[in-house]
């Protein structure tokens, strides 16, 4: 196996640097000195190789194709690609130039507009462009961080760019009800979250600041097309299971990196995409996140249909409006619904996706999440037995606590009523319930309904609308010791408080039901069907072949697509008697060049810690994550500490850090790449990465390799047998030694063990450029400055 260098999931894949004798100047755009992919038959050109003029005909002819089927995600980013030849039709893997729709920042905005200045610019490139909202940290009311919303609301007036106060909601809500995250279209935000608008048929993915400045500054940034995951929903949910309970199984049950940094969409028969509502489809599309995906996109509906109609007689009727900011009635028209529903973008037959798995929603139960993990997922009727008590209960965040969320909750204290003489009774003794609606307009169609007001009656604590305990911000936090329930959409250790605490994720019954008994339970509304057996998923659409209905096309493009599969299969068997790419034997020819400045050789002792999934809240604590000029020495000492509070007195400058899988994954914080290199460790090597903190590190010049086969070696050599049991981090003694000019490592097991080496990917100078020159921020200010 070869190993990648923050290479994407498709096998075989190596980076490759593009070289063309195309005329370039040192102002040439940050593009063409990037790289791209090479494979087996073809080779893509990276993105903004196609922004200089002079280059963009010749590449561009270079990868025009005929049209193929395309998925409804390649079919979104196809029109928002800008730089294609006129015949080019994208497909995953592609690197492509975006341009998105829209662009949302957050109170992280005041950061983003610090290196859009650093970098020389000065003018929004398309103030229409970019939506600032200031929902994370809305209960701080010192100084220094009114000063900093001062400072992002300044600046949203200046460019003229749409501003959303402290207070008014969740920057990912608004997103929604104001109609910026719009169907068919591409829509990005400097949060990990940005997944959410998929439940309205958008395809939202997260950015990193650094991108954030450059869309401010140019319009544009780049993405590379994930791999596409079908996931298709069978049957309908029984009565007393939510969407919640889906997407918190689909994490726990699918909890092998199945979809990590895949785009997810997902697809039923008509009858089951009815069963789901646009706000649980919300719900589902916001968690595929901590699934491990980039996008989770639910089709362009008659559901949807629906829900649009809906807000656009609202808006008509001027029932839109209110004692807060709204763009709905603006954006939510009958001409503009009815423009999109002429030619809505739906994915092509024969669409080629990289997996498929299905999950019959008919034999779902209500799941819980938890302790500590999303992808530890266990049925709530089990858990119940264990009668986990709760200190504290959350119906938070952008994933569950709108008003539809709201009303579930105060159902079931409305249930309890009736058996209670008709009085609302109030929270179990030693519970605190904690309640935040994701917007205004939410809380107040609450407070229309009655909901808000049943909640408040059972000894509910208000908070405003915003993220707080949900990033750990604010009142209401777990303390050492204590269990909470929460409805939003992390549970990782510290991440609501303490790191000593145990949370939990449930859906707003359960939150609500916990919080009245006192424990972890549910309204008792689910019954299991008669015959259950257990969840019924797996692989394929989930159609048995014998009730499967064919038409002569489809028929058809089976046989293709049947045909296809032998043609791989086929290369792939007699590939070494004809490879695709010539073995060339060590020589300098075969060497990678190293960039002036950038060393050729990077040593140091393993330091591992054995986990998967460790996240960046893990590697970077909430509470100091929106917190401005963080002295590097702080940002050193409690790097990694919400996952090994010993981290930082184990560690030493020079140390490599290698981990599992999935490392880095959850939110976008760029500070779990800056806060590695405050630590002074170069290198991190993992079993593979998140993709979002892949993009961090380059952007910040933290270098990173996936090789999986140290961590097989390192956890059979230092696994829950050894003598030393398992520490969470680990001096090994072992020494690795990267050599950048012939693209391999070197691992000496200790100072008498065995020694090795192993192939990794390949670092093109050009990425070696970034890095020299201390990530993509300076090297962009180092182009303009030349």
């Amino acid at each position: 196996m070869t190993s990648r260098l923050w290479a994407s999931g498709t096998a075989g894949r190596r980076w490759a640097l593009v070289r063309c004798p195309l005329p370039t100047t040192r102002t040439t755009t940050l593009a063409q000195r990037f790289l791209s992919t090479s494979r087996a038959h073809r080779q893509d050109v990276f993105h903004s190789q196609l922004e200089n003029p002079s280059s963009a005909a010749i590449f561009s002819s270079l990868q025009a194709s005929k049209h193929v089927p395309q998925t409804l995600t390649e079919k979104i980013v196809q029109k928002y690609s800008v730089g294609l030849a006129q015949d080019k039709f994208v497909k995953s893997g592609d690197y492509v130039t975006i341009s998105p729709h829209r662009c949302m920042t957050h109170d992280n905005s005041w950061p983003v507009a610090l290196k859009f200045m650093s970098i020389g610019a000065s003018k929004l490139h398309n103030p229409n462009q970019i939506v600032m909202t200031l929902d994370h940290d809305v209960q701080n009311q010192s100084d220094k961080n009114l000063q900093k919303y001062k400072q992002i609301e300044e600046f949203a007036k200046l460019h003229g760019v749409e501003f959303y106060p402290a207070g008014r909601g969740i920057g990912h809500q608004i997103m929604v009800e104001d109609g910026f995250a719009w169907p068919g279209t591409l829509v990005v935000a400097s949060d990990s979250h940005s997944n959410m608008y998929g439940g309205v048929g958008c395809l939202g993915t997260p950015i990193v600041r650094t991108d954030g400045a450059s869309i401010w500054a140019t319009g544009k940034t780049w993405w590379q097309i994930p791999p596409v995951a079908k996931v298709t929903f069978t049957g309908v949910l029984p009565v007393g299971v939510t969407a919640k309970d889906v997407i918190v199984a689909l994490c726990g049950l699918f909890d092998k990196d199945d979809v990590l940094n895949h785009a997810i969409e997902f697809s039923g028969s008509a009858e089951t995409m009815r069963s789901l509502p646009v706000d649980a489809r919300l719900t589902i599309a916001n968690m595929t996140t901590e699934w491990g995906a980039l996008s989770g996109l639910f089709p362009i509906d008659d559901v949807l249909k629906g829900w649009l109609r809906g807000k656009a007689t609202t808006a008509a009727m001027g029932l839109a409006e209110g004692p807060f900011k709204t763009l709905a009635p603006r954006n939510f028209t009958h001409p503009a619904l009815e423009s999109l529903f002429e030619n809505p973008l739906t994915a092509d037959k024969g669409a080629k996706y990289a997996k498929e798995i299905y999950l019959d929603l008919s034999t779902l139960s209500p799941y819980v999440a938890g302790p500590n993990s999303v992808k530890v997922a266990t049925a709530l009727p089990d858990l119940e037995k264990l009668d986990i008590k709760v200190n504290k209960a959350y119906l938070v965040s952008c994933t569950n606590s709108r008003a539809s969320d709201i009303a579930a909750a105060a159902k079931v204290f409305k249930d309890a009523a009736e058996k209670n003489g008709g009085k609302i009774p109030k929270v179990a003794d030693g519970v605190k319930f904690y309640i935040a609606a994701a917007s205004i307009p939410e809380q107040l169609a609450a407070e229309g309904a009655g909901d808000w007001q049943v909640l408040l009656e059972a000894g509910a604590t208000t908070l405003p609308a915003g993220c707080g305990p949900c990033i750990g911000m604010g009142q209401g936090l777990l303390e050492p010791g204590e269990v909470g329930i929460s409805a939003s959409n992390r549970n990782f250790k510290g991440r609501m408080g303490s790191t000593d605490a145990k949370a939990y994720l449930g859906s707003p019954e359960v939150v609500a039901a916990s919080a009245l008994n006192g424990k972890i339970s549910g309204p008792g509304y689910y019954e299991a069907p008669e015959g259950w057996s257990g969840v019924v998923r797996g692989e394929g659409d989930g159609i048995r072949e014998e009730d499967r209905m064919l038409t002569a096309e489809e028929a058809l493009e089976k046989v293709i697509g049947q045909l296809d599969d032998l043609v791989a299969d086929g290369e792939k068997r007699f590939a070494s008697e004809e490879p695709s790419e010539p073995v060339v034997e060590e020589s300098d020819e075969a060497l990678t060049e190293v960039y002036p400045g950038f060393p050729e050789r990077v040593s140091g002792e393993i330091v591992f810690c054995d986990a998967d999934n460790i996240n960046t809240d893990g590697i970077y604590p909430g509470k100091y994550t929106y917190q401005d000029y963080v002295p590097v020495e702080t940002m050193a000492q409690v790097c990694m500490s919400n996952y090994d509070p010993e981290f930082s007195t184990i560690t030493k400058e020079g140390d490599i850090l290698v981990s599992g899988y999935n490392f880095g994954c959850g939110s976008s914080r760029e500070q779990a790449a800056t806060a590695i290199l405050a630590k002074k460790i170069p290198l991190v090597v993992a079993g593979s990465f998140g993709n979002i903190f892949s993009r961090n590190s380059i952007n910040n010049a933290l270098m990173g390799l996936e090789v999986p086969r140290l961590i097989s070696r390192l956890r059979e050599s230092f696994g829950s047998g050894d003598s030393q049991g398992k520490a969470l981090t680990r001096r090994t003694g072992w020494k690795l030694t990267w050599d950048v000019r012939r693209s391999r490592i070197e691992i000496q097991e200790g100072e008498n063990g065995p020694k090795w080496t192993h192939k990794v990917g390949e670092l093109p100078p050009n990425v070696q450029e970034i890095i020299a020159k201390g990530g993509l921020e300076k090297w962009v200010k180092n182009a303009i400055d030349a």
